[in-house]
């Protein structure tokens, strides 16, 4: 088969590799038939992620046709057209069972990106795609992939919908709609949402879908900001003209908005010293997005983490975080939860992920659309490739 491999930081190839098996009774082979590259593939990228090995297979967002199914399978049949969540899940641990998936305590044989390590700490769940930090499981950039856990991950997608429209239930909806429900938005929120990428964009469709009143959104790509003006009536913030959080204090009466939703992570572009204590291997991460979260958020307010986050970082203003009151949420995105619900706001027309979608490619193509992501070339907002 065909699929996208890592050989570097930037050096990404699609080559001929075996065809997946069955391994266990219970994992499906899926054809796959629609695949995206997400702002997170850009971490690996970059090479940033530890534990990313030559040859590893990339991708998290993926959906196709059930080819061959093990034994164990009961969820899924042969024929069935499903979406793939990225979390990998055994649905029978303290933490599935506690609708927890992304802390599922049995698919990582590896231990996460946790520093401080201790005896019995159980990792996070396997995720797709994704270095060997989280079980090392060849990802969805391919013709073919073998999906554990098949009867708690695959997700049936009716005939009436077309991969496009479904395709973002593998991550970035279900990830953009637990930010917004961890920074309790409802009617007449007031909202942050600091990066304009695709989560940050799917954040935005779920914060108008809730009943938000005013949604900031900061970037400094205008072809970003002026999209998420047409599509979501947001008020466009260019951190690279204004301080944003400044900004926002001013268009709130100095009070904040109710919460802040960091889109961005780890490789957010920081200070000067950031850039010198990160090429010193001093830090591992930018925190001037949290930064800017913490004084743009109200009192008693939210910060939503749902960018990837890797190691530590300087100034983290708990301080700040402290006297304000605010409450912080984060992690991985539990996906299998919230699928049902996201699925009949896409049938019912209340979302329309798909609308964020500027580039489609062939797989062969694919070490093409992630230089073109990289560097936002052709008002690139988000790639979907087709083997």
């Amino acid at each position: 088969m065909k699929a996208l491999t890592y050989h570097g930081s930037k050096d990404v190839r699609v080559e001929t590799m075996p065809d997946p098996t069955l391994l266990s009774g219970d994992d499906v082979i899926l054809r796959v038939t629609a695949t995206a590259i997400c702002g997170s593939d850009l971490h690996l990228y970059h090479g940033k992620i530890p534990e990313t090995k030559h040859g590893d297979i990339f991708g998290h967002e993926f959906m196709g046709v059930v080819e061959e199914a093990g034994p164990d399978v009961t969820n899924v049949a042969v024929g069935d057209r499903v979406v793939i969540p990225f979390v990998i899940a055994c649905g029978k641990c303290f933490f599935c069972e506690n609708d927890l998936f992304a802390a599922c305590e049995t698919t990582n044989p590896d231990q996460g990106a946790s520093l401080r390590k201790r005896n019995g700490m159980t990792p996070p769940a396997a995720l797709f795609g994704y270095s060997h930090l989280y079980g090392g499981v060849p990802g969805g950039q391919a013709e073919f992939v073998r999906v554990p856990k098949a009867n708690v991950g695959p997700f049936r997608i009716p005939g009436s919908l077309d991969d496009e429209r479904v395709l973002f239930l593998s991550d970035i909806l279900p990830t953009g709609y637990q930010a917004v429900l961890n920074a309790k938005v409802g009617q007449g929120s007031s909202v942050a949402i600091f990066g304009a990428g695709p989560v940050g964009l799917m954040a935005a469709a779920c914060c108008r879908m809730l009943g938000a009143e005013r949604i900031f959104m900061v970037d400094s790509e205008r072809y970003r900001l002026d999209f998420a003006v047409s599509a979501f009536d947001v008020i466009p913030v260019d951190f690279s003209k204004v301080d944003s959080s400044e900004f926002i204090l001013e268009q709130t009466g100095g009070r904040g908005v109710d919460a802040s939703i960091d889109a961005v992570g780890f490789e957010a572009k920081g200070s000067t010293t950031e850039t010198v204590l990160s090429t010193l291997k001093l830090e591992t991460s930018s925190g001037e997005v949290l930064r800017q979260c913490i004084t743009a958020t109200r009192r008693g307010g939210v910060v939503s983490i749902p960018g990837v986050y890797a190691g530590f970082i300087h100034a983290f203003l708990i301080g700040d975080a402290f006297d304000k009151g605010l409450t912080l949420a984060m992690g991985q995105t539990h996906v299998q939860k919230f699928l049902p619900e996201l699925l009949e706001f896409i049938e019912d027309g209340k979302l329309q992920p798909d609308i964020i979608i500027s580039h489609r490619m062939k797989l062969a193509d694919a070490a093409k659309g992630y230089e073109i992501f990289d560097k936002k070339e052709d008002n690139c907002r988000k790639v979907v490739l087709t083997p």
